[in-house]
């Protein structure tokens, strides 16, 4: 069998134009198009790691807003605690002052209620004192309650001792204006003349007096010179009478034993 080459080689070269064919317009489109969809996929692979990242950093950044938020709603809760707290210990201090001073004033209050008292009993004891002494001695000794107060006056001080002498000596002798004599009446002339007599008898010298009368001076009779004085009172009989009711009063307030 003969070869025709002519044959062999046009099937050749139609061979060859139909590879050069198909890979020019077949192949070839073909790869770039696969080529293509590769990048393509490896580009949305690529955008979903990277939106993958972005969202475990923002999924990160949240947590993290998360516990700075718990961290910071659990100190303004504590911060609120404590406040409270400081609030809740001063207003009972400040109401534990107010009770205090309440009950400070209550005692003080209590305390001038019972001094007023007693200073009313005390005068209203002399003034009874004064007036039953007056009237026994008047149905009994037929004399008046001034003229045996300046018979005490006059005989405490004929029995005033050396250093009580002398410093009212000292203060009649410096003294720029008159010794002064009080009593709660008016003393009548004798008695004046009688005490005058007596201080100068007592300090051996003429003594310049001046007398006034003193509702203050509760039945008794009080000289005065320079700022020493000497003096006698049923007042002086009230107070110790006052001191033996108040211990008698303490000693009945108290629980008996046993």
């Amino acid at each position: 069998m003969l070869i025709d080459w002519f044959t062999v080689g046009a099937q050749v070269v139609n061979f060859l134009v139909l590879v050069w064919l198909l890979k020019r317009f077949l192949y070839k489109p073909i790869l770039d198009a696969l080529d293509s969809r590769e990048k393509r996929i490896a580009q949305e692979l690529a955008a979903a790691d990277a939106s993958k990242v972005e969202a475990r950093s923002e999924r990160d950044a949240f947590q993290a807003k998360n516990v700075e938020f718990d961290q910071q709603r659990a100190a303004l809760l504590n911060q609120a605690t404590v406040e409270a707290e400081a609030v809740r210990h001063r207003l009972l201090e400040e109401a534990r002052q107010a009770a205090t001073t309440l009950n400070a004033k209550r005692q003080e209050a209590l305390r001038n209620e019972a001094r007023n008292l007693n200073q009313v009993i005390r005068h209203r004891t002399q003034q009874e004192v004064l007036a039953i002494a007056r009237k026994a001695l008047a149905d009994l000794a037929g004399t008046t309650l001034e003229a045996q107060l300046g018979e005490v006056f006059r005989r405490r001080l004929r029995e005033l001792d050396g250093e009580a002498k002398e410093r009212l000596g000292q203060a009649i002798r410096t003294a720029t204006s008159p010794s002064v004599v009080r009593s709660a009446f008016d003393l009548p002339p004798d008695q004046r003349a009688a005490i005058q007599a007596a201080l100068n008898d007592t300090f051996a010298a003429e003594i310049p007096l001046r007398f006034e009368a003193d509702r203050d001076v509760i039945g008794g009779i009080e000289f005065a010179a320079n700022g020493q004085k000497v003096a006698w009172s049923i007042a002086d009989y009230a107070d110790s009478l006052e001191e033996r009711v108040a211990e008698l009063l303490q000693e009945k307030g108290r629980p008996e034993e046993g």
